[in-house]
């Protein structure tokens, strides 16, 4: 198994979709870091040699991704939430950010269902 960036690529899978296991990187970005490094995209990873996978290290090395990316989203995220603008509000609520509808959907921003129960009728 070919190791960049602390995670471990599968080796039986071609080397653009290999490299999408990195948090960060998708598919248009691994294109462009094999097209760097000078390597092919139809290539399993099993097949790189050491040299390849140096200059694929050396490439994926100029981006922010994994541990850093997370922690800036998470810092985005924070940064919304104590100005307290629209967005950072739905975020601390646990609500959707973009405008979708709550009423019916939306159940994986909000979690599992929470049943209330109905008020009883008063007796006269």
């Amino acid at each position: 198994m070919a190791r960049i960036a602390g995670i471990d690529i599968p080796k039986q899978k071609r080397g653009v979709i290999a490299l999408t296991y990195i948090y960060g990187i998708g598919t248009s970005r691994a294109k462009e870091i094999l097209e760097k490094a000078n390597v092919s995209e139809d290539a399993k990873v099993s097949d790189w040699n050491d040299d390849e996978i140096g200059r694929i290290r050396e490439a994926v090395s100029g981006y922010t991704i994994e541990g850093e990316l997370r922690s800036e989203t998470q810092l985005n995220i924070k940064r919304l939430m104590d100005i307290g603008c629209y967005r950072g509000i739905r975020h601390r609520a646990g609500l959707p950010l973009r405008g979708q509808r709550t009423k019916n959907n939306s159940r994986t921003r909000k979690g599992k269902r929470k049943t209330v129960a109905n008020k009883k009728k008063a007796t006269k």
